[in-house]
This record gives structure tokens, sequence and C-alpha cells, in this order.
């Protein structure tokens, strides 16, 4: 018998016969172990971590106390393992019954033993390298599902796989998305009565998003529920007719039509007594209304349903049941598809089954989870595209933010990356405290004219991402730099207010993992792993990881001893799209992905930490025309900037352009981007979207952006020498 499956089992008998969503069918004696019952009991299991959250509920808390505030300090490095793939590491590793699972960037998987760290097998899905233009975000994966003898994953290009646990044998996959167009996999799966759930991403690039289900034994899809209208018409079912009724002008029809958006690119939660599943819809595509959704004046309208919606289902069926829309009309990429918490709780002297998610929008929602009832939402950072919250739950919008309306350019709070992104919460039932790893980024929005799609690469989303470039200004720099936090907030729930907050050295910091030892794990974009106090926030105990930690933790046990494992590796969205020199002044950040495993008494230790070096600035002169240049820029922000960096400041993790090796070679630049010379390293041709003349352009831009930050830097180094 495995290890920790004849408690389970025992402990979920009686609890099961109570529960909608304990079906003791077929379905639930698949071969292997992992079962309903395991699934819905995962949470009083401590020794495992068999589904990405934890448990159903999506807390992210483990009971396991071995590790706890008094003997945290002498937490140490058990063993580690270095991974292939110098891209950022976002996965949930799962562990049952002695072993390991991790995901990797480009959809690798990994399988160790829990204790040791030895490596038992691993799998490539191959995926082509062109498939990167198409991930809005970095190249990532988040995770793994497990059922039966299976471990389930979506890859970058859209596939579902399954494999067998003990070997990383395929036992079958399927292809869910339509490869022709920009769809993605970077989210983990869930399982729920032999059904496997998964989404997709792609709605910066014009697609129509939807989550479906596929049977665990052989990859048939079961159903598909789509999160906006289409041109079904009168075949609709009711739920997407009320959508359409949402929406204005004729922008999602026939062949040409825009996607609309609506991508389920990540969150999930099931709550099997209710018997309903709940995922997050991601932003509109694209994201400025006025071209999604334009009225008679051209103006954007509507709510545009099922958009940065929370929307509860059906597992068995797909069918609709309840929605929640948190921003109406959105028009700010503030997608709802960060992570969802299922909790219940006294509130006004009443016992509440609890939802609960802080969405991009930055406000804090708690909902009922059985009838989508709006309970109560507060900022849990700075906003101002919203006045405040009416009684129902609708928010009051600030019209000089409302940009698709005005036409005219905005500084918005928070930005398209939010107030908090993908990375997962944790909730401490003891302390009654959700944990949010938030920051604050403003960004300007301004419209894009005359703008028009572009199927083939590129961003589309009716803004020009160029707007908002900070000049070679060392001042203006530092000032911005200055507005730009990160931080760990605790959150209460019920009062709706910070308990404790930790500041940061910067955003884009790790998601979390509360115990019942009193601590909350989290690493952050200073290239450290903590621990805190659960009820305080005072820090306890830290390692330094050598890189930005963006993955979330998880805690488990072997023969009695207790372990802590973290994916580390900087990467992601900001890290791609951020201003590199604001990431690079925060802190430094470079890419080293590893797996790391922690116990009390640990002795492993990393390799000494290469030396961090950027090549000196040295480009060509640059000779070209303002005309010329302004066309370089135009182009860069549309199809360069979301992978290099705003105003072409590369970071750390792929190659800033300022100081490529062919920026002086007009053949090579144009063998790169228009030949596809790097294609299976993720350089995919441009071809399609730029000409030759346009191509040449953009390296233009570069050289001249180049010459600015190498005189800016000049500058720079006068200044720390006058200052001695």
């Amino acid at each position: 018998m495995m290890r920790g499956i004849g408690w389970a089992a025992v402990a979920a008998l009686g609890f099961c016969g109570t529960l909608a969503g304990c079906k003791m069918g077929a379905a639930d004696a698949p071969e292997g172990g992992i079962d309903t019952v395991r699934l819905v009991n995962a949470g009083k299991d401590p020794a495992n971590w068999i589904t990405h959250g934890g448990s159903y509920a999506e807390q992210r808390f483990s009971p396991l106390a071995q590790i706890d505030r008094n003997s945290v300090g002498d937490l140490g490095l058990a063993w580690f393992s270095d991974m292939d793939t110098a891209r950022g590491q976002e996965a949930t590793p799962l562990v049952m019954d002695g072993k390991l699972y991790v995901t990797t960037a480009w959809s690798k998987v990994f399988a160790y033993d829990a204790a040791t760290g030895e490596p038992l097998w691993s799998y490539d899905p191959q995926v082509p390298g062109e498939t990167g233009v198409k991930a809005c975000c970095d190249v990532v994966n988040r995770g793994l599902a497990a059922w039966g003898d299976k471990l389930f994953f979506g890859t970058l290009d859209g596939r579902l796989v399954a494999l067998d646990r003990d070997t990383g044998a395929v036992a079958w996959e399927k292809v869910t998305v339509d490869q022709d167009k920009s769809y993605t996999i970077t989210g983990a799966p869930r399982v729920v009565d032999g059904k496997v759930l998964i989404g997709n991403g792609g709605a910066e690039f014009g697609v129509r998003g939807y989550i479906a289900a596929y049977d665990a034994a052989d990859g048939e899809e079961l159903w598909r529920f789509y999160t906006v209208p289409g041109d079904e018409a009168e075949d609709a079912p009711d739920y997407l007719k009320t959508a359409a009724e949402t929406w204005s002008g004729d922008a999602l029809a026939g062949e040409n039509g825009i996607g609309g958006g609506g991508t389920v690119w990540d969150s999930m939660a099931y709550d099997p007594e209710l018997d309903l599943l709940y995922f997050g819809v991601g932003n509109g595509s694209p994201w400025n209304r006025a071209y999604r959704s334009p009225g008679a004046d051209g103006r954007g309208e509507g709510d545009n349903l099922y958009l940065s919606s929370i929307v509860a289902i059906r597992p068995d069926t797909g069918e609709y049941v309840w929605h929640y829309q948190t921003t109406p009309g959105e028009t700010w990429d503030y997608t709802a598809t960060q992570h969802i918490v299922l909790a219940d709780m006294e509130i006004d002297g009443r016992s509440r089954q609890v939802l609960m998610q802080a969405p991009k929008n930055g406000y804090f929602y708690v909902l009922d989870r059985a009838t989508g009832e709006f309970i109560s939402a507060e900022p849990y950072i700075p906003l101002n595209w919203s006045t405040g919250m009416s009684e129902d739950g609708r928010p009051q919008m600030n019209p000089e933010t409302r940009i698709d309306i005005t036409g005219q350019p905005a500084l918005v709070m928070p930005g398209p990356l939010g107030g908090h992104n993908w990375h997962p919460m944790a909730y401490h039932p003891g302390e009654n405290l959700v944990y949010i790893p938030a920051f604050e980024a403003a960004m300007l929005y301004a419209p894009e004219a005359n703008w028009k799609p572009d199927r083939a690469r590129g961003f589309n989303i009716g803004f020009d991402l160029g707007a908002g470039d900070l000049p070679p200004d060392l001042g203006i720099r530092r000032e911005v730099q200055g507005t730009i936090k990160g931080k760990l907030v605790a959150w209460d729930p019920v009062a709706q207010e910070a308990r404790w907050s930790v500041e940061h050295p910067g955003p884009w910091n790790g998601g979390l993992l509360a115990t019942g030892g009193g601590l909350v794990f989290q690493g952050n974009s200073g290239s450290e792993f903590a621990a805190y106090n659960s009820a305080t926030g005072e820090r306890l105990w830290s390692f330094a990881a050598q890189t930005g930690v963006v993955a979330p933790p998880i805690t488990y046990t072997v023969d009695g001893e207790q372990y802590v494992a973290v994916l580390a590796g900087w990467g992601g969205a900001f890290a791609l799209s951020a201003d590199g020199a604001l990431i690079d002044n925060l802190h430094p950040v470079r890419n080293i992905s590893r797996l790391l495993v922690f116990k009390l008494g640990g002795t492993a230790a990393l390799p000494e930490e290469p030396d961090f070096a950027l090549a000196p600035l040295d480009p060509p002169l640059s000779k070209a025309s303002a005309e010329v240049i302004e066309l370089g820029r135009t182009k860069y922000a549309r199809y360069c900037a979301v992978c290099h960096a705003p105003g072409a400041v590369g970071s750390t993790e792929l190659p800033d352009l300022r100081r490529s090796g062919a920026l002086e070679n007009r053949t090579a630049w144009l063998q790169i981007v228009h030949g596809g010379a790097l294609s299976d390293n993720g350089m995919a041709s441009f071809a399609p979207s730029l000409s030759e003349d346009e191509v040449e352009a953009v390296r233009q831009y570069v050289i001249k952006r180049a010459n600015e930050d190498k005189a800016m830097e000049a500058e720079r180094a006068k200044t720390r020498i006058t200052r001695r």
C-alpha cells in the first residue's frame, strides 16, 4: 500500500458520504490511488501535496508544524536540482508518496525522490521554439494535476498531456486549441471526478477564451464553456445569449472577428459539497473597449460579459450557475484570473461559505460561494480607476480613466500587471488572514489611433505600448522608480483591512505558503527565500537563492520529516516587459533556475554565485533620420517591447537588444528578425508582420536608444565620482 493512502481513504469515507461531489462511481476508483476521496481530503493529508493549491479550496495552508517559529532558524538546504531552462519558473510541485513532480519553463516535467533529490525521470514535450512569440508573459508553466496513476499538464503550444506517474511515459495527449491561432497554456489543470479541466491564454493576441473538460482515461473532450459570445447566434446557450446583450458592434462576428478575449489561463477552485467549480476569466481582446465593443459613436460600450469575472459552473456538464464581474467593461487588462480561495468564516454574526480573490484591479473581494452574492470589497493597494464600490458590488468608475470613452491618455493605477498577478495567495485559518503578494505600479494608457488587429504577430491591445517609455533622464527614472513597490500584505477578509505588511526590494515577488507552525514562506525579487511570523510579519529566517523567486512554495513530509520546496528562477511578465533599468536599479536579478528543498538541519550548499556583469553599452553611431527612428519606435512598441522591454531597456532574462552583437550588422539583424534564424530559441520570424524596411527601422531605433542610454550611464558615473 502506498504511504498515506490508507489514512486518507479511511478519513474520507464518512465525510464523502455527505458531499455532492463525492460520486462513488467508476471514475472514483482509478488505479494508482489518486481518486475523489483522496482529492477531497487533500488538505487533511499533510504528508503529501497532491493538487495545485494543496486542496480543492486552494488555501495553500498546511497544518505541518515541525518547522515552526522556534525551529525555523535551523532550516537548511536539504538538496537542490539545477534546471536546463533559464526562463521564468512558476510551477507548484506535487508530492505523492515520497516522490516530487514539477514542471519547468518550456513545459518540461521532472520527477525526484522527495527526500534525497535523486532524479527519477524527466519528460520534454518538445514545444517548438517559435511558440514563444505566442506567449504574452514568458514560456512558463505552473504545474500538474494527478488522477489515478497519471499526471496531467498543459504545454505552451496547447496540448494536454497525460504521463504515467511512475515512468514519465506518455499515456495520451490531446491538442486543446486551434494551433493556427495564438493560444497557449501556462496554467495548471485540475481534476474533478475523472475530468481534467484546463483553460488557455492568448487574449493579448486576439483569441476567444474557454475552459474545457477532458476524460482522464483517454483525453476525449467532454464539454467546453466559452467565456465570451461568438457567432453561434440562436444556437448559443442561454448564458452566452445573456452575455451577447452586454456587447455592442460586430467586432466579434465572422472569420475576421476580433476574438473578445476572456481566456481562462490560471485560477480554479472546487467546492465538493456544493459541487461547484469556480474559475477566473481574463481581460478583453483587445484591451481597449473602444475597438472591442464600439458603440454608435465609435467608443466602447457595455459590460462585456464574462470578461474579468468569477464564474461558477457544474464540473460534470459545464452548466453555468452564477457569475460576478469584478471590472465591468474592463479596458485596462484587469483580469480576474488571480488566485481564488475558498473558506468558511463568521461575518456579521453569520457563518458564511465564502470565495475570496484579489484580482488585478486592486480590490479584495469576498463573495458567497453558493450564490455569487457580493459580501464586501475594499482596495488592498492604492487605485484610481474606481472611486468606490456600490452596495451591490459594482465599482464606481473614475471617468478620467475611462480611456475607451474619452479617447485620451490617462495614468492609471494599477497598471496592466495589476495589484496582484498570478502569484498565489495563502490563507491561514487560525489567523483568519489572507497573505497577498501585492505590488504598486501605474501605467500611462494611450489609445492607438486607427488601430487594426494583426493576426500574425505581436500584441493586439489597441493601445500604444511605447507612449509611457521613460526618457533617458536620471531624475525622471529615479522618481518613477520610487513609485514602484512590492509587498507582502496580511489581509483581514472580515475587517477588509491590512493587519500587517512587509516591503520588498521591488515588485514581482513569489507566491505564498502558510503553515501550522505559525509561518508564511515567500520568495522575492531580491533573490531571497524567507519565512515570516504569520501573526506579525516578523522575518524569522532567510536564504540567499541567487535568483528572483516568483513560484510558490509547498511543504510535505517523508518518513515523518518535514520539507519545504520551492522552484526558483526569475522571469515572467514583469521581468520581460518592465523597463530593465528599473528592475536592475531596484535590485539586479538574473535567472538561475533551480529546485530548492529545505529541512531542519539541512547542510547542502549552492555553488558559488556567478559574477553578474552586463557588457558595456557600445552601440554604433546613430545616423538614421527622425522619420525612420519614429517608425522603428512604433513598430518596436507593438512587436518587440513585450519581450525585450519598453524603450529597448532590456532586463536580464532575454537578450538586451542595446547590447546585441547583431545591432551593428544590418544583415545579421535582418536574418534574425525577418528570416527567423533563431526561431528554435523562441525568436520566430516577424516577416508576416514587418517588412525588411520596418525591421531596419527597429534596428535604428534601438541604436538611437542605446546611444542615449550610454550617455545617461556616463552622466550617472560622473555623479558617483562627484559624490565621493
